[in-house]
């Protein structure tokens, strides 16, 4: 059975995403169970609404759930009081797209700032930042990338056990922030490449 307290961070997860306006991109919202461990994750993604496909910029966003917190939650639902409280492992992956070349590090450095801000007391520390080249054989054009990744978690208190709405203000500062370095990107004086044809026909 899913801990409640997971099904309500998605859930205000997803209102939160929807009244910034930004678009789910639905084929890549996935929701894992590792058979082994116990952990259990949720993945999701979001672009600025009208990009195309694909956009030119995205967040990844995971939400993990650890073994240790299910049964941290467990035991403070059955009244006792756990060692640790549960807490979520949150990384976020912010990503510019459809690139035509190679973009200066001074404008893409400009714009991804070196953490978040406080969510719940603690930010999200920038952990990489990756440049990417993909080639197409037919015909042979390259187009780039670069994602910048953000990790970090987020630890409920008392108050977010006993009440999930408490959560939301935590999860719409997570928001703000993702929404403000999507836009930020996209208004980059950069050079992008047009959205795949087949996907702008339909």
């Amino acid at each position: 059975m899913l801990d409640h307290l997971l099904v309500d961070v998605i859930s205000t997860i997803r209102r939160s995403f929807e009244r910034a306006l930004l678009q789910r991109q639905a084929v890549e919202e996935r929701f894992q169970v590792d058979v082994f461990l116990g952990d259990v994750s949720w993945e999701t993604s979001y672009s600025l609404p009208g990009e195309g496909q694909p956009p030119r910029v995205r967040a990844d966003l995971s939400i993990d759930w650890p073994t240790w917190s299910q049964t941290s939650y467990r035991s403070w639902s059955i009244g006792e009081s756990p060692d640790e409280l549960p807490e979520v492992i949150v990384e976020v992956a912010l990503r510019i797209q459809r690139l035509a070349r190679t973009p200066t590090q001074a404008h893409i450095m400009g714009v991804l700032s070196p953490q978040s801000p406080p969510i719940s007391g603690s930010p999200l520390l920038r952990s990489s930042i990756t440049i990417e080249e993909v080639i197409s054989s037919a015909p042979l054009t390259s187009r780039w990338a670069v994602e910048a990744t953000y990790e970090g978690s987020v630890r409920f208190d008392e108050e977010n056990l006993e009440d999930s709405a408490t959560i939301e203000p935590a999860v719409d500062t997570l928001t703000r922030w993702i929404a403000s370095t999507l836009i930020g990107l996209a208004d980059l004086p950069l050079d992008f490449l047009p959205p795949d044809p087949e996907t702008t026909a339909t």
